[in-house]
Formats: structure tokens, C-alpha cells, sequence
């Protein structure tokens, strides 16, 4: 066999399908190995480039690939679907990926650590909680609108809805019952919530560049925590409009023949992140309404003249931009959103 300079590799939880060429670019490995066969394969090869679609799992093979001498890139699926010469099956897949990590304009997606992974595994069991807080609290609101219990909408107004439901003695002794079970799943939901969110507090606090973030306006502990976590690597972009389309805050283009007709935002990226972003502007554009804006006074004259001329949710999209393309700026300049730049590490000169 000729040496092989470069291999897709597609994944899946227990067969994986390599696609290797030589220098001449003419396919030299063609093979389907069950998981421990391809460890085996990849302890033994000599050191060579493996190019792996960024999906569930792909930082773990990367890591273990990386361990054995191999350099990794992980490519995300949209960039290798078309590359895709015909048919969808795990073969074309994995020449798919071969071929796409040759081209010189390829972007590839940095590789997270174990540490990185477990924070955001804790970003991700805050998003299950909340949206399970916000799930029951919607039951238990509807559940008693059917005994003429209206509630107010909004989290904080479950406690006083869950009161008065227990201190209606009118209510039949089954749905007292039921009501009884729903309130102790959400008092542990709320302390489940609190612990992890304590966590993530802490995270956040003992982290240099989440703390610079969230002196951003509109960009609390959360936000600061969620931008630094699912962005290793901000140098990998060009500028803070390509860190906001990778977000997915940037309008999708349908221009031709010299005419521009920008659409809908993309969706692109993390919707963790574009979300967080959005509310984070969303609030802040509040307070500048309200004129509570001393933390935003920056933005104030600039979100006033857009509110004039275009639909709040479409100016809480631009500011999110807004404030994703300064969060870029600050973590690769290293300073704080005021202008001064981060204090020297002990012992640099």
C-alpha cells in the first residue's frame, strides 16, 4: 500500500468508514472497522492527517486520534455535504470528508479539551432545566385555570399561584392530590437549577476572559460564561462580522446582478448562544426605553434612532450583532468592554 497522506473518517457509535488517498491523490484505503478494530488500525498507522465531521463524539475521537500522533480537523457537516458526490451513504461520507479537508479555504472547527466538554455539558443541563421549569410551571398555570385559578404569566409568580392553590379548600381532593405532586417536582427542578447555576456563577468568577465579557451591557455572568465556553478559539475568525455569522446573527443573502437583498437572520451556529444574546439585547433596549439605560449609555442614542425606524425584535437582533462583534474584540485583545486592556500575567515582561 502507498502512503496515505490523508483520511476521512465517518463516524457512528460502533462501525466507522476510513477513505485514505496517497500523494497522488488516487484512493489507496477503502475499509468499514468496528470500533476497537479502529483504534487498533490508528495506534499502528504512522502519523498522517484524519479529517472527522464535527458531530456527537467527534471532539473524543479527535482527542484520542490526537494522543496517537495523528493531526485531526474536524469539519462542520454543512461544509462537507457538498463534497457529497452522489447518494448518502457512509462511504461517500468519508471521501466526502477527504476530499473537503484538501482545500485550502477550508474552515475547521478547534477541538475541545475533556475540561471544556464538562463545562459545557453543565451549559447544557442548566438549558434541560429550564426549559423543564418552564414546561411544568406552564401545566400547573393551565391545570388551574380550569378551577377558575388564574395565574400571572412568568416564573416568579408560580410560588403565589402554587399558595393559593393549596389553600383552596373548594378544590376536589384528587387534583389537591395532583397539585401537590407538580409543586414537589418543581421545587426540585428549582433546586437542581440553583446548584447548577451556582456552578456555573463560579466558573464564570474564576475564568479571566468571562469576567472581561460580562462588562458588556446586556451580557451577564450567563452570557459571558456561554461566549467564552463555545468559543475556544477567536482568532480562528477573520472579524467580529464573521464571529456573528458564525452565531448566526447576520442576514441571509439571496443578492444577484449587483442587487442586494439581505433575508431572514441565518440560524447558523449555536442557538444557546444566539438566544442568550438576543434577550441579553432585548432587556437592554427595555432599559433604554424605560431610560434606564446608565450601564448602556453607550448604545442609547443608537438603539433610539433604529427603534424610530424599524421593529424592536428586528433591533434586538442588530444589537445581539452589535454586542457579539465587540465580545469577539475583546477576547482577542484582551481588553475590558471600557477600553483598558487587561492587567500583564505575573512575571511577563
Amino acid at each position: 500500500m502507498n502512503e496515505i497522506t490523508r483520511i476521512g473518517m465517518d463516524t457512528s457509535k460502533h462501525i466507522f468508514q476510513l477513505h485514505g488517498v496517497d500523494g497522488d491523490e488516487q484512493p489507496v484505503l477503502r475499509r468499514k472497522l468496528r470500533r476497537r478494530e479502529m483504534i487498533a488500525f490508528f495506534e499502528k498507522l504512522a502519523p498522517t492527517r484524519v479529517a472527522i465531521e464535527a458531530c456527537g463524539a467527534s471532539h473524543h475521537w479527535a482527542r484520542l486520534l490526537s494522543g496517537f500522533g495523528h493531526e485531526v480537523q474536524l469539519i462542520a457537516p454543512q461544509l462537507v455535504k457538498p463534497y457529497v458526490k452522489r447518494g448518502k451513504n457512509d462511504a461517500a461520507d468519508a471521501e466526502a470528508l477527504c476530499e473537503a479537508m484538501s482545500r485550502p479555504t477550508m474552515r475547521f472547527v478547534p477541538a475541545k479539551t475533556a475540561e471544556q466538554q464538562a463545562a459545557l455539558m453543565l451549559v447544557g443541563l442548566r438549558d434541560r432545566l429550564v426549559r423543564n421549569r418552564t414546561q411544568l410551571a406552564n401545566a400547573i398555570r393551565g391545570y388551574a385555570a380550569e378551577f377558575g385559578l388564574a395565574g400571572a404569566s412568568g416564573i416568579t409568580h408560580v410560588p403565589a399561584l402554587l399558595a393559593r392553590i393549596e389553600a383552596d379548600v373548594a378544590l376536589p381532593s384528587l387534583a389537591r392530590e395532583l397539585f401537590a405532586m407538580q409543586a414537589a417536582e418543581y421545587a426540585q427542578v428549582q433546586a437542581k437549577l440553583a446548584v447548577v447555576e451556582a456552578k456555573l456563577l463560579a466558573w464564570h468568577r474564576a475564568d479571566e476572559r468571562s469576567r472581561r465579557l460580562a462588562g458588556i451591557p446586556g451580557i451577564g455572568p450567563i452570557g459571558a460564561t456561554l461566549l467564552t465556553m463555545k468559543t475556544p478559539a477567536p482568532e480562528a475568525f477573520r472579524s467580529g462580522r464573521q464571529f456573528a455569522a458564525w452565531i448566526g446573527l447576520t442576514p441571509k443573502d439571496h443578492s444577484t446582478a449587483g442587487k442586494a437583498r439581505p433575508g431572514v437572520i441565518t440560524r447558523a451556529g449555536d442557538e444557546a448562544l444566539r438566544s442568550v444574546l438576543v434577550v441579553g439585547a432585548t432587556a437592554l433596549i427595555r432599559r433604554v426605553r424605560e431610560g434606564r439605560s446608565r450601564d448602556g449609555h453607550r448604545f442609547a442614542a443608537w438603539v433610539q434612532d433604529l427603534l424610530r425606524r424599524k421593529p424592536p425584535k428586528l433591533v434586538a437582533v442588530a444589537l445581539a450583532n452589535k454586542l457579539a462583534r465587540i465580545a469577539w474584540k475583546l477576547m482577542i485583545t484582551g481588553e475590558s468592554f471600557a477600553g483598558r486592556p487587561a492587567p500583564a500575567a505575573a512575571g511577563a515582561v
